[in-house]
């Protein structure tokens, strides 16, 4: 494992910026994950770190080597593409073996390293199978395990879960994720899906448009992100457009919300789901007011409740489906209420 540094680090496609000025510091043994919807440059970089694309500007350092110019086999990463790149010609020892011929390891070596890197990912004994006879997640594996027989100092996923169904995703990303503490790699993985960013990351970077909007924790992100984008990206907001002064926020339905805010000015406030109440409960918030029920979804363990204030306001509210409790029906109005601390106010973007 090694330590990886991103600096300043940018793509230029003829007129369209990719990547633009990004810069990260990845801690050795650290799990990062690249998030951001389709086209935010979280690929590119990583195929930037791989080697497979070369950055019109900026460093990329491994350890105290710098990589920026190297071609992919003298960097030393693991990389598992999203379509798994296996060879349908070659047996799963052969597909695991590849990486280890290209890299010029001798003969004698190759086959010890092979029978390790199909125990670590569980699949001992399917050494002489072709891809066609693996299930979609013994495929994946192969590909996972053909990344460590080269012994990578930096492992990069390029959205490895996205081919697997719902419940073997969760499965296959938590023995990934455990793969990665016990063998201190350092990791990159770039994916759009939010549960597995905040499942499995130790720092996330969500991107937009080429750009770097925030990195931090799962909690950072979601306790205090750094601007619109991010309170919309991760998790779940509702938000409201109006005027922001004085620890005020007048929304543009005339509503009337104590806030802790230093911004003066047009604005956006933004309010997480679960941390509104209903009926009694909303009655004893700072701010509290009526409102009508438009939507009501079942969710199992609980309700997702569209509620319009007025007619430009309308939000979305997340409570517990408890037992015996009377759920509300479209057309009901209803209170809701919140805390003076828990919107977020941000200046509104142009």
């Amino acid at each position: 494992m090694a330590r990886l540094s991103i600096e300043h680090l940018r793509k230029v496609y003829g007129e369209f910026t990719a990547v633009d000025n990004c810069s990260i510091d990845i801690a050795e043994g650290e799990f990062l994950v690249l998030l951001g919807p389709s086209g935010c440059g979280k690929t590119t970089t990583l195929r930037m770190v791989a080697g497979f694309i070369q950055p019109t500007a900026g460093k990329i350092t491994i350890g105290e080597r710098d990589v920026t110019n190297l071609p992919p086999w003298k960097r030393n990463c693991g990389l598992v593409f999203q379509s798994y790149a296996l060879f349908p010609h070659m047996t799963v020892a052969e597909n695991v073996a590849f990486g280890l011929e290209m890299r010029k390891v001798a003969p004698a070596d190759r086959g010890p390293r092979v029978t390790e890197a199909l125990r670590l990912v569980r699949l001992t004994g399917l050494d002489e199978r072709y891809p066609r006879q693996l299930s979609g997640g013994q495929q994946q594996r192969v590909a996972l395990a053909r990344a460590l027989a080269v012994e990578p100092d930096v492992l990069l996923l390029d959205e490895p879960l996205s081919n697997l169904d719902a419940k073997l995703r969760q499965e296959v990303r938590v023995e990934i994720r455990d793969l990665q503490r016990k063998l201190g790699l350092t990791t990159i993985m770039v994916t759009h899906d939010q549960e597995e960013a905040l499942t499995m990351a130790d720092r996330l970077v969500v991107m937009e448009k080429g750009k770097v909007r925030q990195i931090g924790t799962q909690r950072e992100l979601y306790e205090k992100p750094a601007d619109r984008f991010v309170a919309g990206f991760i998790g779940r907001s509702a938000f409201l457009d109006g005027e922001a002064a004085n620890g005020r926020f007048r929304s543009g339905g005339g509503l009337d919300i104590s806030c802790r805010t230093a911004a003066a000015g047009p604005a956006t406030l933004a309010l997480r789901p679960e941390r509104l109440a209903i009926g009694a409960q909303a009655e004893a918030c700072a701010n509290h007011f009526p409102a009508r029920v438009e939507h009501v979804s079942y969710l199992g363990a609980l309700l997702d409740i569209d509620v319009r204030l007025t007619e430009q306001d309308r939000i979305l509210l997340q409570v517990p489906n408890r037992q015996g409790a009377a759920e509300p029906k479209p057309g009901d109005m209803i209170t809701i209420g919140w805390a003076e601390d828990a919107g977020l106010v941000y200046p509104r973007e142009p």
